[in-house]
């Protein structure tokens, strides 16, 4: 039976049976109260996290999101029960820490992770396309260094206590979220009462879904960055048929529940800012290409037991942190007295998302291996 499972799961029809139950399932979190276009967004939501624990103190991003939670202990489920689980790591630690840290900066210029540009886009925001195009262009740059040998080294087998380190960190997140205590007065741990936040879905519903997403992610093996990487360097359509799956399932779902608003301006938790779009998601695809998977990708490798895939999802919580308190984040569009505003990024956002690039370009050339004859 569970050669059969495997088979399927590894089939077309399993990568897209895991893009459409996320383009399903995120629309209906967001119908169950996650906040608009954002019923998933692994960038928005390990920003919350950030903001629970007390990385910024940016009042309106503060949430222990379940699903986060849940998509590490799915994928753990489904490693377990197929004997997956396999602890590894070392493979460049610290440069993949510093990759999740652009890939946030980049992520949150933006304000959305790739499932969310995807999602954004299905539910009629039309600035997801300048997002979408820079996320390709991000990763394109990174499979011209995977093309010329840039590797990050090969993990290697470890104690097994390392592949635990992701999934009890997630089930002491998910006490927190549950018990919410406060260690000092006016500190951590904090929750949002206003502002994206303070929207989320009943814990249960959220924890069901993101165990489902990450049960079948693990087992299919989805990943945006990984489909366009494959569609640029072998013409494989795989993985890439999972991510439109994903993206014609939730524009129906938002059709049928009165979810689609067409347009650039104004969408909500967006910006139309279109230069700072393209350019904030090409710094993150190009760091995504570079550490090897999307940050949906990162959570579900953590839970089977790949410790560098860790230290890339705590260095994108770090990097929210460090995004929020110094300014880098975009700002949202609003509307004053009935005139649009457009959001975007602070002149120190700006400066962050071309210093990430530079650095990222940097990663890139420095960390090829060396051919037959080169010095």
């Amino acid at each position: 039976m569970s050669e059969r499972l495997t088979r399927f799961f590894a089939s077309r029809w399993g990568i897209i049976l895991a893009g459409a139950a996320i383009g399903l399932l995120a629309p209906l979190l967001q119908k169950a109260g996650n906040p608009p276009n954002m019923g998933i967004c692994v960038a928005c939501f390990e920003r919350d996290i950030a903001g629970a624990l007390g990385l910024h103190r940016a009042a309106v991003v503060q949430y222990i999101r379940p699903e986060i939670i849940a998509f590490v202990l799915g994928s753990l489920i489904a490693a377990l029960l197929f004997k997956e689980f396999k602890p590894r790591a070392g493979s460049a630690p610290i440069v993949r820490f510093f990759l999740g840290m652009f890939a946030m900066i980049g992520a949150l210029a933006f304000l959305g992770c790739p499932w969310r540009a995807l999602l954004r886009l299905a539910g009629g925001d039309l600035n997801a396309i300048l997002g979408l195009a820079g996320l390709v262009t991000g990763i394109a740059v990174g499979v011209l260094f995977l093309k010329a040998g840039y590797n990050l080294g090969r993990a290697q087998r470890t104690h097994t206590a390392v592949g635990w380190v992701m999934p009890l960190f997630m089930v002491s997140l998910l006490v927190l979220l549950i018990l919410r205590p406060q260690f000092t007065k006016d500190g951590a741990i904090f929750f949002s009462k206003t502002g994206p936040g303070s929207l989320h879905a009943p814990i249960l519903i959220s924890l069901a879904v993101g165990l489902v997403i990450g049960f079948l992610a693990q087992r299919t093996r989805f990943c945006t960055m990984g489909s366009i990487r494959d569609v640029i360097l072998m013409g494989d359509t795989h993985l890439i048929s999972g991510v439109g799956a994903l993206l014609v399932v939730a524009f129906l779902t938002n059709l049928a529940l009165g979810q689609f608003k067409l347009g650039f301006s104004p969408q909500p938790v967006a910006h139309s800012s279109h230069l700072w779009n393209f350019l904030g998601m090409s710094l993150a695809g190009l760091a995504f290409a570079l550490a090897g998977g999307c940050p949906g990708r990162q959570l579900f490798l953590a839970g089977e037991g790949d410790g560098d895939a860790g230290v890339f999802v705590i260095g994108m919580i770090v990097g929210a942190g460090f995004s929020h308190n110094f300014a880098l984040a975009g700002t949202p569009d609003s509307v004053v007295d009935g005139v649009i505003k457009v959001g975007g990024l602070t002149t120190y956002g700006q400066w962050a998302v071309i210093i990430g690039l530079v650095l990222c370009l940097l990663i890139g050339f420095t960390m090829r291996s060396k051919k037959a004859g080169e010095v």
